[in-house]
């Protein structure tokens, strides 16, 4: 079957994204690998698909495929560019749209300036909604990584992360320590492992092991818990420019049970079209 897509990526954070609303695409585990794979297939960090809404008041469901196969909850830089791509394709006319996701609503809106900020929700703390495994919430917690403690901040941004303060990002175990946070045993559902860097209290720098992804250079909802993290412990002012490897978002919050919200760029690099039966 031949489908058109769009290659696009958000700070480097990049995707492949099918338009699931006008007709019906069917994708296994499988198939995005291929689909992912950077030699194989077309390259991705994450596939996209858009499609019609079951909840009441949502304009689209937006379903996301880490490079693994696995089915998510959330992506900040997918978010963005799901409404451009909604506007580019000419699926609405609305600025602001809201999108039906696995981790809950989401309200991304198209700025005059081309870029687009999403209301990424409400972030949740109780470990049994990140879900991890802990008696009782704490601002901060001890988890062993191969024979050793770090502290980390773990919390929901409609997908679990777990965030570390490190001197300097540049020498962070990002490659080597991610890979088993994200895997660690007290997350049932896996993990998004974040490396911050306090520049000043308006500035971080970040890193972030996505899970089934691995690094990537951006990662939207890492960099909103990375802030919020942040503002938990009294280092961060309440809006913050974040640095990543592929560009810088900002992410402001003005504190508990309000949401977060984040700005950033959202580009298509190019459309084409594959045939699915064929990879």
């Amino acid at each position: 079957m031949q489908v058109p897509f769009t290659k696009m990526h958000g700070a480097g954070n990049d995707f492949v994204v099918f338009d699931g609303f006008s007709r019906p695409i069917h994708l296994t585990p499988e198939k995005i690998r291929r689909l992912a794979d950077r030699h194989f297939g077309v390259g991705c960090d994450q596939v996209l698909v858009v499609e019609r809404p079951a909840a009441t008041g949502a304009d689209f469901r937006y379903r996301i495929f880490n490079a693994d196969g696995a089915e998510v909850e959330q992506c900040g830089n997918g978010a963005r560019c799901f409404v451009r791509f909604v506007r580019d394709r000419r699926l609405t006319a609305k600025d602001q749209i809201a999108v039906e996701t696995l981790g809950g609503m989401i309200f991304p809106r198209l700025e005059p300036d081309g870029s687009v900020t999403v209301n990424m929700g409400v972030p949740r703390f109780e470990p049994a909604e990140v879900p991890f495994e802990a008696p009782a919430r704490l601002p901060v917690y001890d988890l062993e990584v191969d024979g050793r403690i770090v502290n980390v901040s773990v919390l929901s941004m409609g997908n679990p992360h777990a965030v570390q303060v490190v001197p300097e990002v540049d020498g962070a175990p990002v490659n080597t320590q991610g890979p088993l946070i994200e895997q660690h045993p007290r997350f049932p559902r896996r993990v998004n492992a974040g490396y911050m860097q306090i520049v000043d209290r308006r500035h971080i720098r970040l890193r972030v092991y996505e899970r089934g992804a691995g690094e990537t250079l951006a990662c939207g909802s890492g960099a909103c818990a990375a802030v919020v993290a942040g503002r938990q412990r009294g280092l961060l002012d309440d809006k913050v420019d974040v640095g990543l490897i592929g560009g810088t978002l900002r992410v402001s919050w003005a504190g508990e049970r309000e949401p977060v919200w984040m700005s950033g760029p959202a580009v298509s690099v190019f459309d084409g079209v594959i045939d699915l039966d064929k990879i």
